[in-house]
């Protein structure tokens, strides 16, 4: 195998790929640099596995640490399962390049994406998408690329590509697109609040470096890239038509009955059983039934202009909320829009609970988590729970992004937050649903967020020229048709984007119109949100922690920690609040009573209080000299009453006005810069 190097400027910043050196027994490979980071990047092929019936494409995004120059964390020092950011990283190079491979086709193909060095001053996702599109591109492997992904920030008024972490911290929004020359393949965004406009306006730009990207690796990859392996689409076009002469008037009629979701699932599947039964095919053809239920679905919608549900294109479905459904927990709140149904629950914590972070990025902790759960009983099925899979990540961190835009500071709320958001019934559009009811819970729970978010889902049905959009898809809308436009925001805007395509691309055009019917859906389903509760409530539930926090000097740190930890021990022993101090002097006190928080609050202001002139206080006697007795103040201040300050007369014996014991109270009469306070009690004293 022959090597060869390329290099080209995007944005003013150099992007090299080398092939043909490492890596080898791979279908295709690919080594990417960019500033100071190196992905190794490989795409491999097997033969079909025997009865599969889908295309099995594996993305593996691995975290090595010793990229980031660090020694993993935990008891193995090794790492274990990938972190929800590299599941996250592979979905999203998932997303683009699944539908670029040809129908039908169901070999399985990994792409693994291994990170060398970073230098975590900028995102890799786009890296990786445009490292896989070229091992994918350089392989033999069939691949209808080629494809590219930029990203963008919004810094000061201005677009910016491929920002740093510094920028994007920066930034309005945080916008990722995958592009072919095309069209648009993807997009992931978050934002705070972005008009329709100016989320438009930077897709464009992003499309604008795709085919940029594109156009410089078009001569690299035809210089050194493999002649695809033969590939034939089994598909019996005879057997199709005849299936659908025998069943397409049938299956429109019940696609057409204003029944549920399950009936008309069970009487399709009995239409098909009775037909296939009377038959002697000597093979399987799932593939050209679902076709014609694919095609029948598509015909209603395109040619006749019908939703299968009767809906309009820019209706949604019958929407309901309800909060405070569940005791005990923090927050709750359900959402339902037709038969999808979600019921998200709110937990609050101290900074303790902030999730700990050990990524390829410079983020170390996250304060707030949005955890999705998709069981099987939501679409009817009786299958094994398992932990959370690609597709439930993928789901609440879109979820996640919605809402993190309108959380309060944590200066205003210094809580941790979790939501759980539980699916109970699915049909379409879970991830959307579970952004409303997590809103409810957010608002049900006291959380002082800026403004409510909604999401919705825009759906496509596309043949050649024509296409019609439409708004809030359900499951059938979704299986067969061929957009997931997922968009989220308050009424001022939007806050997250997702899009996911079955098409090899879809239009600018196409994408102008999911932003214009999405932002309608958003104000439908904002003023459900309302109308079941206005604003946040202005307290916290009875069984949710109670957190303060208090400002200590630096330099008190210390004091207030104590030899070992004892003097911040004993506080949270004695009152029973759990106590954090950061490297700021911020003390964050916790506890589920009240009482025990405003106690530990009382000593850490006393212990950590700065004397001043002229202020009066109540202290004990803890010892007697000839020249007068020393005063504690406070548990970490003792000031000293001198024999001339104990009363306004000659006292010739301190012992004989003072004891060991009692208390005294005294007015600061000054304090020396090293610390040293002088008391009076005879300034208190009537003549």
């Amino acid at each position: 195998m022959t090597t060869d190097k390329f290099d080209f400027l995007i944005d003013g910043e150099q992007l090299t790929f080398e092939y043909g050196q490492l890596a080898k027994a791979a279908n295709g490979s690919v080594l990417l640099k960019y500033r100071d980071n190196v992905l190794l990047v490989t795409a491999t092929m097997n033969d079909p596995r025997p009865g599969i019936d889908f295309f099995p494409l594996i993305v593996d995004f691995e975290e090595k640490l010793y990229a980031r120059g660090k020694i993993p964390g935990g008891f193995f020092r090794r790492e274990g399962r990938p972190s929800s950011e590299a599941i996250l990283s592979a979905r999203l190079i998932d997303r683009t390049l699944r539908p670029l491979f040809p129908e039908g086709f169901i070999n399985e193909v990994a792409i693994v994406v291994l990170p060398l060095a970073v230098d975590l001053t900028c995102p890799l996702d786009w890296l990786a998408v445009v490292g896989a599109n070229a091992a994918l591109s350089l392989s033999d492997i069939p691949f209808n690329g080629q494809v590219a992904a930029s990203n963008i920030a919004y810094v000061e008024g201005e677009i910016v590509v491929n920002p740093t972490y510094e920028q994007l911290d920066n930034s309005d929004f945080n916008l990722l697109v995958s592009g072919s020359k095309d069209g648009v393949v993807m997009i992931e965004a978050e934002g705070k609040e972005i008009d329709e406009d100016l989320m438009y306006k930077a897709i464009e730009k992003s499309q604008e470096v795709n085919i940029e990207i594109i156009d410089n690796l078009d001569s690299f990859i035809n210089k050194n890239g493999k002649e695809n392996v033969e590939f034939n689409y089994d598909f019996d076009h005879s057997v199709y038509t005849e299936i659908s002469n025998a069943l397409k008037s049938q299956l429109k009629d019940v696609y057409k009955k204003d029944i549920s979701k399950s009936d008309k699932e069970s009487e399709i599947k009995e239409i098909i059983h009775n037909f296939v039964e009377n038959k002697e095919y000597e093979e399987n053809y799932d593939n050209e039934i679902d076709k014609l239920k694919a095609d029948v679905f598509r015909s209603i919608t395109l040619d006749d202009k019908l939703r299968v549900d009767g809906r309009k294109f820019d209706q949604i479905r019958d929407l309901s909320g309800a909060v405070d459904l569940i005791p005990k927990v923090h927050g709750s709140g359900l959402f339902t829009r037709g038969e999808t149904q979600v019921l998200s629950l709110v937990t609050l914590g101290s900074s303790r609970d902030y999730q700990r972070l050990d990524t390829l990025t410079p983020l170390e902790e996250k304060r707030f988590m949005l955890h999705y759960n998709f069981p099987p009983y939501s679409v009817g099925e009786a299958r094994p729970l398992r932990s959370p899979g690609r597709r439930e990540i993928g789901h609440g961190q879109l979820a996640e992004k919605a809402i993190a835009q309108v959380l309060p500071d944590s200066d205003e709320f210094p809580y941790a937050i979790r939501i759980v958001s539980e699916v109970l019934q699915s049909n379409g559009s879970t991830s959307m649903g579970t952004v409303c009811s997590a809103v409810l819970a957010l608002m049900d729970a006291g959380v002082p967020i800026k403004k409510p978010v909604a999401g919705i889902s825009v759906g496509l049905i596309s043949e050649k020229d024509k296409f019609d959009v439409m708004l809030d898809i359900q499951g059938i809308e979704d299986h067969y048709g061929d957009m997931d436009f997922k968009v989220a925001g308050t009424e001022d805007g939007i806050t997250a984007i997702q899009l996911d395509i079955k098409l090899n691309f879809i239009s600018m055009e196409v994408v102008r119109n999911a932003l214009d019917i999405a932002k309608k859906g958003r104000s439908d389903i904002l003023q459900t949100i309302n109308s079941v509760l206005e604003s946040p409530r202005s307290t916290l539930k009875p069984d949710a922690p109670r957190i303060s926090k208090y400002q200590i000097d630096v330099d008190k740190i210390g004091l207030l920690i104590g030899p070992g930890g004892k003097t911040i021990k004993g506080i949270s022993e004695e009152s029973g609040a759990v106590i954090d101090i950061n490297d700021d002097g911020v003390v964050s006190v916790s506890s589920e009573d009240g009482d025990s928080m405003d106690l530990a609050l009382e000593k850490i202001k006393l212990l950590t209080k700065e004397i001043k002139e002229g202020e009066i206080y109540t202290g004990k006697v803890v010892s007697i000299r000839e020249f007068g007795a020393f005063i504690e103040l406070t548990p970490s201040k003792d000031g000293l009453l001198h024999i001339s300050e104990i009363e306004n007369k000659r006292v010739e014996n301190v012992e004989d006005v003072l004891q060991i014991g009692d208390e005294v109270e005294v007015k600061v009469k000054g304090v020396t810069p090293d610390g040293k306070i002088s008391l009076s009690r005879k300034a208190l004293l009537k003549d």
